[in-house]
């Protein structure tokens, strides 16, 4: 056996065995412009050992994956073909090099082990949860986890989007204004999973004093999750039955959020947050119906006909005047407003958030507010934005 057959037979044997480090090709003289080196090691993705390749170019690197079969005869293609010369193999017990001299014979080189093991092999930088999931009543009783706190396979996707749901919101809780006590609404709560998940964020990680009120139209809904309530002592958080333009707040508001709240139930928890002062407003819209009636019923010539004639593009341009139109109104009260896309699950399409974090306002600015509002509604043939109408606007 020559001594590239027997290079690969250790290359194969200490992956089996489980003592692969990594491994680096050099001295290239190849004809790819600019590359320089390969470097490998192995990863786990999906559950599965691979092998990830690294090629080092004068300003680049570019990273591919292999299935181990795939990963050693690329290798062999590297050394054979593509033209490096040498290749240099680490394992726990040594360093094992292959070399090919210029009367084209390869030679192997043994040397003292100088690598590390790597704790880790997984491929994807493992994300810290803001929440974890041992030992939550609520998760159990919504029937996401075990009685041990596993996350149950089936309910992955929606451990996942109430973790996203929290990431994105831990900054903004950061900069809330600094009070004993916090009064928190979630409007259209549900059966509860992400009021649970915030009320236990504010309480048992950013230790604060945290009044919660989830408000929920259906009846079932209400009566689960004050159950759920008490037998996790969440002792400040209360789901109330009842439409979201019917609840009236006992004072004012600290953070009020509305996720996936139907068309103008959005407008009417925006108008709650602004007269009731809250310093954060996190809203999720859902649908878009009463801006699209408008602009079919007037049909305003403007510059968007070529796509406004077609349904579909009718359809998200009515989302996105909507939303601006939210934004902008929300602007004119004083609050600095950021609407960015996020992914809530899965199973569900992105989503646009629409975030409003108090601050003030001169009165010229709102002028200014002013005028782009009405501009933009002569624009598309608006009569009126039903969030304008709630807070009068004018």
């Amino acid at each position: 056996m020559d001594n590239y057959a027997t290079f690969f037979d250790k290359v194969r044997e200490s992956i089996q065995q489980d003592e692969f480090i990594k491994m680096s090709l050099g001295d290239y003289n190849g004809t790819e412009l600019y590359l320089k080196n390969v470097y490998i090691k192995p990863v786990i993705i999906k559950r599965e050992k691979k092998l990830s390749f690294v090629f080092r170019y004068k300003t680049q690197d570019i990273t591919q994956n292999f299935e181990i079969s795939t990963g050693i005869m690329e290798i062999q293609g590297l050394l054979k073909v593509e033209g490096f010369r040498v290749a240099t193999l680490f394992t726990e017990s040594q360093n094992l090099s292959c070399q090919l001299t210029k009367k084209g014979t390869w030679i192997l080189r043994k040397e003292e082990p100088t690598a590390k093991k790597p704790v880790l092999l997984a491929h994807d930088k493992q994300k810290e949860r803001k929440l974890d999931s041992a030992g939550k009543v609520y998760l159990q009783e919504l029937g996401l986890t075990d009685a041990a706190g596993k996350v149950y396979k089936n309910a992955q996707d929606k451990w996942k989007q109430i973790n996203h749901y929290i990431e994105i919101l831990s900054a903004m809780l950061k900069r809330l204004p600094q009070k004993d006590t916090l009064n928190v609404v979630d409007m259209g709560a549900g059966k509860g999973y992400l009021t649970f998940a915030l009320y236990d964020y504010l309480v048992h990680k950013l230790q604060k004093r945290t009044y919660l009120v989830g408000v929920e139209y259906r009846k079932d809904l209400v009566e689960l999750c004050n159950q759920v309530a008490a037998k996790s002592d969440f002792k400040n958080l209360l789901f109330l039955r009842g439409a979201i333009e019917e609840y009236q707040p006992e004072s004012d508001l600290d953070m009020l959020i509305a996720l996936h709240a139907c068309d103008t139930a959005t407008d009417d928890a925006i108008a709650k947050g602004i007269r009731h002062h809250a310093d954060l407003i996190v809203v999720a819209p859902c649908c878009h119906k009463q801006i699209r009636r408008e602009m079919e019923k007037n049909k305003t010539p403007n510059g968007l006909d070529f796509l406004l004639k077609h349904g579909i593009f009718m359809e998200r341009q009515a989302e996105m005047v909507t939303d601006g139109l939210r934004a902008l109104i929300m602007e004119y009260y004083g609050y600095q407003t950021r609407v960015f896309e996020f992914v809530s699950d899965a199973h569900t399409p992105k989503n646009v958030l629409v975030v409003g974090e108090r601050k003030s306002i001169d009165p010229k600015r709102q002028q200014e507010i002013l005028a782009k509002i009405c501009s933009i509604k002569t624009y598309f043939g608006i009569d009126y934005h039903h969030l304008e109408t709630l807070l009068e606007v004018r």
